[in-house]
């Protein structure tokens, strides 16, 4: 299940992340470019390829349940007043080019299709960047533009129907263990206290990794967290919570996540400050 071209980002010299571009998927996983393994500077691994529990979760990218109706996340789509519901449409991400690409970074080029048209095109920077001899960060942005005659609407199950579940955007599959994370905001504790909130940065602490999820602009700290710890642990920012997200024709919607990504169990101080760390390199 991987491909041909997955270039290895490098922190000081060290592996730390895998991007696949062109992953030999089934349809119904809604095929798409991914991060994995990504690890910690002491090779931790904290993401999850086609888990068990949800083979659609591939990593870390970008997925969307629900873009005028095409599924870009995989699995079931959830239909109001009837539910998780399989059915044929499902979208590819395609990338189609790197106009840059380094030992530390890319920028891609990403064309997502269904039902034999495209939708949206994007523009996907990712860097990775050393903080401390314990912790590094990865920087996530992505672009989306509408390059279709007319609007385009980005929905979730929750604006479909389903409470709590707006789920769509970055998200993150981390590394499933024994006992589930711990989840800290800046001034909460717990999956039920942070999921579906606004917060400047989320922790998902595990039994010796840490990782650290922030919004690096105003936009996308307006979108609330979803987090998932007792279930599976995956965290994502949402870009579909309370209504659609509309997209006008040739316009683009923006988001930036940093993740520190830290050997050892962090505490919420020392997650604030190495989030303040990230955000401002």
């Amino acid at each position: 299940m991987t491909g041909t071209d997955a270039p290895v980002l490098r922190v000081a010299g060290r592996p730390v992340a895998r991007y696949v571009t062109r992953p030999e998927l089934p349809a119904r996983c809604s095929p798409r470019p991914y991060l994995h393994p990504v690890t910690t500077l002491t090779g931790t691994a904290v993401t999850e390829f086609a888990p068990a529990d949800h083979i659609h979760h591939l990593g870390v990218g970008v997925a969307v349940p629900d873009v005028e109706g095409h599924n870009f996340w995989g699995g079931r789509t959830y239909v109001r007043d009837q539910g998780p519901t399989e059915l044929d449409n499902h979208g590819t991400q395609r990338h189609t080019a790197f106009p840059l690409r380094d030992s530390d970074g890319f920028v891609a080029e990403l064309r997502w299709t269904a039902a034999g048209t495209e939708l949206l095109r994007e523009r996907r920077t990712v860097a990775a960047t050393a903080l401390t001899d314990r912790a590094w960060a990865l920087d996530f942005t992505f672009s989306l533009t509408n390059v279709t005659a007319g609007p385009l609407t980005i929905g979730s199950p929750a604006t479909n129907g389903r409470p709590g579940a707006a789920y769509g955007g970055f998200f993150w599959r981390a590394r499933k263990e024994e006992t589930a994370p711990d989840v800290l905001t800046p001034d909460a504790e717990g999956e039920s206290a942070a999921h579906g909130r606004r917060a400047d940065w989320l922790a998902l602490v595990g039994g010796d990794w840490s990782l650290v999820f922030a919004g690096a602009t105003d936009r996308t700290r307006e979108d609330p967290w979803f987090v998932r710890t007792e279930e599976y642990p995956g965290v994502g920012s949402s870009l579909a919570h309370d209504s659609r997200l509309a997209v006008a024709p040739g316009d683009t919607a923006v988001r930036r996540i940093v993740t520190v990504v830290a050997d050892g169990r962090l505490d919420a101080d020392g997650a604030a400050a190495l989030v303040r760390k990230a955000v401002s390199q």
